[in-house]
């Protein structure tokens, strides 16, 4: 067994959790929408067409936040096309995923499914084939109360009163060389200034996030950025960060330096957005909207993201996740939690099927995979305040990243309630380990109120329709608080989460 301290202190907190990190993603691309959330006529369908059952998967995952409607399709998308009478909207080429979009599903159904499970929209605009002047029409028609062409289609849409959407992206991975109509991060800069500005003058309560580099490995990861908000920093309150994490030693030692590459790359991006504030001589801060984030490397051919025909609809980036993947994802929260100071959004991509914690047949079952558990997890217990951890753990070395502490964890406070969380990795695959966590200032007169634990011995484990609960937590009996100690034994490879109350 190995030994492991972690040590928090009332007094030192990083930041209070914005409760809009634990967000997720809907992209008309493949089977996220149409036999995902949508499907008319399935058993379970309500009178909207929405499945139900993915609803109540969707209620229990928790996300609080949606970025729609992409992803890459943002940038060939009218939205003009999604809202009206069903059988006045036009099918159209979807050019970045070959497919047809019939537009069955548009902006008013999107917001009336939100509602239904209570979560914030995010909605993005498409600086690719577009630019400033849709989409100032689009948050017209979507926020203005009234009294204006665009306002009184959407009240004749059915809808009186205004969306009120908060949230905006400014166009979606636009350095990317698979981006329709990429721009360079000049041109960018330019158009993201003046359509922020044009969105603003429309609705001033608005929130806006630039285009960041699409992955921290792109050739101008770094000048994109400095350049991008050199041109339109004081138009936008947050930049975007895209990372998907691959395994491509098949190795579970080298896949977990994802979690320190991801902390990295946080902090990196933080560090350019401030010297662009610097230079301006600033003091505002540039937060972080982290909108796509996943686990993506098995489901990654040509047939997986193409298929012949344009058909609606296609099974595209199915990635099917083992118990190995549901580890990595757990990491990646707790770094997400750990950078709360300026992470203050962040979307897991995809919410069903494409690249989705959950999965669907079409006309049947809906169930989790295996990742579902962290995130659901996170989400139902990330409330409060995130400690600074310090922690004292032996390592290992590998080629993803230099020095690995076989201990990740991340300690959420929440006052209101008396809970403190512990979220905690052991990424050691062979031994125990015997964790003693200190939560000075905290009260000596606590209870272990939840403690749960996700162990497989077998790292490719998959949750199917056939077998939906292979992989699914666990009840951890060996854990116990002695003083101002949590003293808790995690098994070798396994996701921790462990809550203490004040007795009352």
């Amino acid at each position: 067994m190995i030994a492991s301290r972690l040590i928090v202190d009332c007094d030192f907190a990083i930041s209070d959790l914005d409760r809009r990190v634990f967000g997720s993603f809907v992209e008309h691309m493949g089977r996220c929408v149409y036999t995902g959330i949508y499907e008319p006529g399935h058993p379970t369908a309500d009178a909207d067409g929405f499945r139900q059952d993915v609803m109540e998967l969707t209620r229990e995952l928790g996300p609080t936040i949606i970025r729609y409607p992409g992803g890459n399709f943002m940038s060939g998308y009218n939205w003009e096309d999604g809202v009206g009478p069903k059988e006045e909207r036009p099918v159209r080429l979807d050019l970045a995923w070959f497919s047809k979009e019939t537009n069955q599903f548009g902006t008013n159904e999107f917001m009336d499914w939100c509602k239904k499970v209570d979560i914030e929209p995010m909605f993005g605009v498409n600086l690719g084939t577009r630019g400033p002047d849709e989409a100032r029409h689009f948050l017209e028609y979507c926020n203005h109360p009234g009294g204006t062409a665009l306002s009184d289609q959407r009240r004749a849409h059915g809808y009186e009163q205004p969306h009120d959407i908060k949230f905006w992206c400014l166009g979606n991975e636009m350095d990317g060389p698979w981006q329709i109509c990429r721009k360079t991060a000049d041109e960018y800069g330019r158009i993201a200034q003046e359509t922020g500005k044009l969105m603003r003058m429309v609705d001033p309560t608005i929130q806006l996030s630039a285009c960041g580099s699409s992955m921290w490995d792109m050739p101008t990861y770094g000048t994109w950025e400095d350049t991008v908000l050199d041109h339109c920093f004081e138009q936008v309150d947050f930049l975007s960060l895209h990372s998907y994490f691959q395994n491509p030693h098949d190795s579970t030692e080298e896949y977990f330096g994802n979690i320190e590459l991801t902390d990295n790359f946080i902090k990196q991006t933080v560090a350019i957005a401030d010297a662009v504030a610097a230079r301006k001589r600033s003091a505002k801060r540039i937060m972080l909207s982290f909108d796509e984030w996943n686990v993506w490397y098995k489901a990654r051919s040509i047939e997986d993201l193409r298929k012949p025909g344009w058909p609606v609809a296609p099974r595209l980036i199915e990635e099917i996740y083992n118990y190995e993947d549901a580890l990595v994802v757990g990491g990646a929260l707790i770094t997400l939690m750990n950078n709360c100071d300026r992470v203050k959004v962040a979307c897991l991509a995809q919410l069903v099927n494409v690249i989705g914690p959950i999965m669907t047949e079409p006309g049947g079952p809906a169930w989790r995979q295996t990742i579902f558990y962290p995130f659901s997890q996170a989400s139902r217990f990330g409330h409060g305040r995130v400690l600074r951890p310090v922690i004292d753990s032996p390592s290992y070395q590998a080629k993803t990243f230099d020095e690995i502490p076989y201990l990740c964890a991340s300690v959420v406070d929440d006052e209101a309630s008396g809970r403190t969380t512990i979220f905690a990795l052991n990424r050691h695959l062979e031994e125990d380990m015997e964790l003693k966590i200190e939560l000075r200032g905290l009260g000596a007169d606590r209870v272990v109120e939840e403690a749960i634990e996700l162990f497989n011995s077998n790292m490719k484990a998959i949750n199917t329709k056939d077998t939906p609960n292979a992989v699914a937590p666990t009840y951890n009996a060996d854990v116990r608080i002695e003083g101002e100690t949590l003293i808790a034994k995690l098994k070798p490879g396994s996701w921790n989460v462990l809550v203490t109350r004040a007795k009352k």
